[in-house]
């Protein structure tokens, strides 16, 4: 089968599964989208998100705004030929060298460390969050404090210390979200989100 095939035919597949249930129409194709990357049907259930988090996300990316990753593997996922249609550039901070010297001064992580940077150094924002919950909590910080205004925030780390806390404490703040509730999450769902927002506008422009 072709790749485009393929495709589409998983597509077909998770219609099938998800038989008669009605998905909120403005998040469809995004869940739709992560289910068919992560082939798990529990995001039908576990995404959560802001009121219009997706148009929000849109106006920012017409406007130009940029995605930070807190992983080289989020970087990678994501389509930058669609945002650069748009203006905007992913960036990755978790290997600069002063980004692990800071966090060796500091006795915290990259992670942290690199959301502080990407809040010093770059406009208007959309963060994708698939692994450190320490980025997630540092985000939170920042918007506490005054010092950060993200377009939305994209909290899907994965794992067990602290990943499900960081969620919640998200959710708690006036800032655009996408959420995956609970342990759930990575790198890949993070990129997911992102494309399946960029798909949707392209497809409006074509």
């Amino acid at each position: 089968m072709k790749p485009m095939d393929i495709e589409r035919r998983s597509f077909e597949i998770i219609a099938e599964e998800l038989g008669d249930r009605k998905l909120d129409p403005e998040y469809d194709l995004l869940i739709r989208r992560v289910i068919h990357t992560t082939a798990d049907f529990d995001y039908a259930d576990n995404l959560a998100f802001s009121p219009h988090a997706v148009r929000a996300a849109t106006e920012a990316i017409r406007s130009g705004a940029h995605i930070v990753t807190d992983t080289t593997m989020a970087l990678s996922g994501i389509n930058k030929r669609a945002l650069a249609r748009f203006g905007g550039e992913v960036h990755c901070f978790i290997a600069d060298p002063d980004v692990a010297w800071e966090a060796k001064r500091r006795g915290v992580t990259r992670s942290q460390v690199s959301m502080e940077k990407a809040a010093g150094a770059l406009g208007p924002c959309i963060f994708a969050i698939g692994n450190a919950p320490t980025a997630l909590l540092a985000i939170c910080d920042l918007v506490r404090s005054g010092a950060l205004a993200p377009k939305l925030v994209i909290g899907v780390p994965v794992g067990f210390v602290n990943v499900v806390e960081a969620k919640e404490k998200l959710m708690e703040l006036d800032v655009p979200y996408i959420v995956a509730r609970g342990r759930k999450g990575g790198s890949n769902v993070a990129a997911a989100i992102v494309n399946s927002i960029l798909y949707q506008m392209v497809e409006r422009e074509e």
